[in-house]
């Protein structure tokens, strides 16, 4: 299955959602994008930016750190990371950020509508999560 046909498959799935993302943090950018409406390219960019800094800001990975000093880890597994999921409620959005387990820089975000059930949200997005990992 593509990108766009996982991405499609995964706005279906997921309750009240409004787009979907694939962000590649490595290089900056959003890999695929699917949405119910159309946004100009420098706010979609700008979503590639803002999931690197919530997942490798210079805040982010220093509190990664110090919770290894403070347990004792010295040798931490190569792409281990302390933030996996991060879940953002904006007035009228859900946005879920979930890191991919095969490669931890890649991203994928959903945004829901507010009124869609959290729990129902979280679940799909796992599943969608793990067919998107398949496709890239």
């Amino acid at each position: 299955m593509s990108l766009d046909k996982a991405l499609a498959a995964a706005q279906g799935d997921i309750p009240d959602c409004v787009a979907v993302g694939y962000v590649d943090m490595a290089s900056g950018f959003l890999l695929g994008v699917k949405t119910v409406d159309s946004h100009p390219g420098e706010i979609l960019d700008l979503v590639a930016a803002a999931t690197g800094d919530l997942f490798q800001g210079k805040n982010v990975t220093e509190i990664e750190r110090l919770f290894d000093k403070s347990r004792g880890i010295t040798n931490r597994a190569a792409g281990s990371h302390y933030f996996n999921e991060i879940v953002v409620f904006s007035t009228n959005l859900i946005h879920v950020f979930l890191r991919s387990k095969k490669n931890p820089d890649h991203v994928a975000v959903f945004v829901t509508r507010i009124s869609a059930n959290i729990g129902m949200v979280l679940a799909r997005s796992r599943i969608s999560m793990t067919a998107l990992e398949t496709t890239v």
